[in-house]
């Protein structure tokens, strides 16, 4: 039963005394009419309405609060409508325009990067060859594995200059460690390994993913870096002179 049904009901059974009373009052001259004063009648009708069985169709807690909800939503959009030039138009396109913007940022920046207190070893507890590590890189390349496939290709590029002796080997060595030690000897490409490092740590600890363009940079670098000579540093000879 709804509060409106509720209502009618109480005000019916009201209606029903009153006649009654007044249907007393005229069945006997003898004794005065039977009234009930204004306050007691309210309270007795405050008491009825009260009653359970008025209130099995009434919205639920939440529901009250959804609407209250949606009520100041309305009253809030309708002021900032008022306010904005071009009324409830204006709004929407001020709208759409902050989301754009917002869209726009992730989209450039990418997923909030997330620095790690140490990074991980480049390599884990089984070594591999440098070639080993490029043939993982192409076969996930030719999956659309990038991910997978920038940080093999990076391993690969790191055991490469291992092997060549141009690093010595230290299986704890991070990405940017190598990028950092690789660029002394190879200053040619320091940026280049110093991007890819960015590019590995981006998709390893970052959250990022990467593309087909981001794993071909760090291959061709892998190829650049295969045709590489290290530039040695001359020292000072016993009489003086460099040598």
């Amino acid at each position: 039963m709804s509060m409106a049904g509720g209502v009618l009901t109480a005000a019916s059974a009201m209606s029903g005394a009153a006649r009654l009373t007044t249907f007393a009052s005229r069945g006997s001259c003898d004794e005065p009419p039977v009234t009930v004063p204004r306050d007691p009648a309210r309270e007795a009708a405050r008491r009825e309405l009260a009653k359970r069985m008025y209130h099995e169709n009434d919205p639920s807690l939440f529901q009250r609060a959804l609407n209250a909800f949606w009520e100041w939503l309305g009253r809030l959009l309708a002021k900032a409508a008022s306010a904005t030039p071009g009324g409830s138009l204006g709004l929407l396109v001020a709208v759409l325009c902050v989301i754009a913007v917002l869209a726009a940022l992730w989209w450039r920046l990418g997923t909030p990067r997330r620095s790690p207190v140490a990074a991980a070893p480049l390599f884990d507890e089984r070594p591999r060859t440098a070639a080993e590590h490029r043939a993982a890189a192409e076969a996930h390349a030719a999956q659309g594995h990038w991910n997978q496939a920038v940080q093999e290709r990076m391993r690969a590029i790191v055991r490469a200059l291992e092997e060549r002796a141009l690093l010595d080997v230290r299986p704890g060595r991070t990405a940017d460690e190598a990028a950092a030690e690789a660029g002394h000897v190879l200053p040619a490409h320091a940026d280049g390994l110093h991007a890819a490092a960015r590019h590995f740590d981006d998709v390893t600890y970052g959250g990022r993913t990467a593309d087909q363009q981001s794993y071909q940079r760090v291959a061709q670098l892998d190829s650049d870096l295969e045709r590489a000579h290290p530039t040695l540093v001359n020292s000072a000879a016993p009489d003086g002179k460099t040598g």
